[in-house]
C-alpha cells in the first residue's frame, strides 16, 4: 500500500470524485466536506516524489529530476527555508489548521492556513459562496468566518510536534539501516496568513495583527499580513499609506521581539496580502510602505471586486463578494509583473490568482514570482491537480530551456528590460 503505485490509483479515484461532490452540493457544504475528509485522513498521498523510498523504482529517475528542478531555495534571502516545490495552497481553504498534514502528503510545496482572526467570529451569513463554473470562477463574501487563534494555535502546535517526531523516527530508521543514504525529503513551510475581527476598528488593527503574530508566529514558517480581503468592511482601506505603514511595523516588531525569545526560531519571514484592484498610485505607495518597514515578501493577489462582462453575464455574476478563479489571471498577473518592476525584484513575491495548470505558474513565476499559490482550481478538480500541476510546470521549465524555478523567476520583465535597453541605443 505505500509504493507509487498506490499513489496512482489513491490520486485516480480522487480525480473521479471530486468533480461528483462538486455537481451534488452547493459551494460551502463542498468546501466543508473537503475540510473534513482531510482532518479525517481521507486524502491520497504522494509517494512517487520520495527520494528515500525503497519501494520507488524510480527514486533516482524522471521524479528525481524533476524534484530537484521544482525545489525551491533560499526565496526570503536567509538561506533557512527550502520549498519542496513552488506549488502552495492559498489562505481560505484552510482557515483554522484542520488540514495541513493532509495538504503536505499530497504534495503541496507549502500550505498557507486562515485568515486568523484574533477572537472567533462566524462570518457574513450564508449564502456567502457561489460557483461560475462555465468560467472557472467563484465569488465568495465568508468575511474572515474563524475559530479564532486559539482554536489554530493548538492545531499548528500539535502538527508541530508529529513532524518533530517524524524527524526523529526517520533518522533512527537510518542507524539503524546503517546506509549511506540520509532523508533529504522536504516537509513543506506553513504559513499564517492574520485577519483583523470585523468589530476591531481601524485604529485598533496594527495592534490585532501583532497579536496574532505574537500568538501564532512561534508554529509558523511565515506569516502573512491581510489587509485586502474585500468582505470586511473598511479592511482595504488599511492598504493605504500610514495605515499600511503602522500595521507592517507593528507585526514587524512583535515578530523580532519573537525571534530574541524563541532562540531555536532562525526566521520568521513577514509578508503582505494586497489586492489586484490597485492602481499605479497605490501600488507605488505599497511598495514604499513595504520597504519602509522592511517587510520580506508581498502575495500578489487576492481576489477582486471587478467584474469583466462575461461575469456581470453570468447568473452568479452579480452576487456581492470577491472573484477569484479564471477571470483574475490575467490582472493579478499583470499587478504582479508590475510590483516586481517597481521593486527591481528585490522584494520576493508570491503570484495568486487564477492558477489551474503549470503553465499559468511558469506565467507567474517569469512575471516575477518565487512561488505561487492556487485555491480555485483546487476546488473545482481536487487533490490531482497537485501533482498535475507540478509535472506540467515541470515539463514546462524543461521545453523553455530553464534549469530550475529560480531561473526563470522575473525571465519576461528581464528580457523585456534588456529588449528596451537595446532599442534605446
Amino acid at each position: 500500500a505505500d509504493s507509487p503505485l498506490a499513489s496512482d490509483v489513491e490520486f485516480k479515484t480522487f480525480e473521479f470524485l471530486a468533480p461528483v461532490f462538486s455537481r451534488l452540493m452547493d459551494a460551502e457544504s463542498a468546501h466543508n466536506l473537503g475540510v473534513s475528509l482531510f482532518a479525517n485522513g481521507l486524502y491520497p498521498i504522494e509517494r512517487r516524489e520520495r527520494d528515500n523510498d525503497r519501494n520507488n523504482a524510480d527514486a533516482s529517475g524522471e521524479y528525481a529530476e524533476m524534484r530537484e528542478m521544482l525545489r525551491v531555495t533560499n526565496v526570503f534571502n536567509d538561506g533557512l527555508m527550502t520549498f519542496p516545490n513552488p506549488i502552495g495552497l492559498a489562505a481560505g481553504f484552510d482557515k483554522d489548521a484542520k488540514t495541513i498534514q493532509g495538504m503536505r502528503e499530497i504534495g503541496f510545496g507549502f500550505v498557507e492556513i486562515g485568515s486568523v482572526t484574533p477572537q472567533p467570529q462566524d462570518g457574513n451569513p450564508k449564502p456567502r459562496v457561489f460557483r461560475l463554473r462555465e468560467l472557472d470562477a467563484v465569488i465568495n463574501r465568508y468575511g474572515f468566518n474563524s475559530e479564532g487563534i486559539e482554536r489554530a494555535k493548538e492545531r499548528l502546535k500539535k502538527e508541530k510536534n508529529r513532524v518533530a517526531a517524524t524527524v526523529v523516527d526517520n533518522k533512527t530508521e537510518e542507524k539503524e539501516e546503517s546506509t549511506t543514504t540520509t532523508t533529504t525529503n522536504v516537509i513543506a513551510p506553513i504559513g499564517v496568513n492574520l485577519g483583523k475581527n470585523k468589530t476591531t476598528p481601524e485604529s485598533e488593527a496594527a495592534k490585532s495583527y501583532a497579536l496574532g503574530a505574537t500568538e501564532l508566529g512561534p508554529f509558523a514558517d511565515y506569516l502573512v499580513i491581510n489587509v485586502s480581503s474585500p468582505n470586511t468592511p473598511g479592511l482595504r482601506d488599511l492598504q493605504k499609506g500610514s495605515s499600511l505603514v503602522k500595521i507592517l511595523r507593528d507585526v514587524v516588531n512583535a515578530r523580532d521581539r519573537l525571534l530574541v525569545k524563541e532562540e531555536k526560531k532562525k526566521s520568521l519571514p513577514v509578508l503582505v496580502k494586497i489586492a489586484p484592484d490597485v492602481d499605479e498610485k497605490g501600488l507605488k505607495e505599497i511598495a514604499k510602505a513595504v520597504k519602509k518597514a522592511k517587510i520580506d515578501g508581498v502575495i500578489i493577489s487576492n481576489t477582486t471586486i471587478e467584474r469583466n462582462d462575461r461575469v456581470q453575464q453570468h447568473e452568479n455574476g452579480k452576487e456581492i463578494g470577491g472573484l477569484s478563479g479564471k477571470p483574475v489571471f490575467e490582472k493579478s498577473t499583470e499587478v504582479l509583473r508590475r510590483f516586481y518592476e517597481l521593486t527591481d525584484g528585490s522584494i520576493p513575491l508570491v503570484g495568486c490568482g487564477g492558477v489551474f495548470t503549470g503553465e499559468d505558474a511558469l506565467k507567474k513565476i517569469k512575471a516575477g514570482a518565487s512561488l505561487v499559490q492556487l485555491y480555485t482550481s483546487f476546488a473545482y478538480a481536487g487533490p490531482a491537480l497537485i501533482p498535475k500541476v507540478k509535472r506540467e510546470l515541470y515539463e514546462a521549465l524543461k521545453r523553455e530551456g530553464f534549469k530550475n524555478v529560480n531561473e526563470a523567476v522575473g525571465y519576461d520583465v528581464k528580457q523585456r528590460k534588456k529588449r528596451n535597453r537595446f532599442l534605446f541605443f
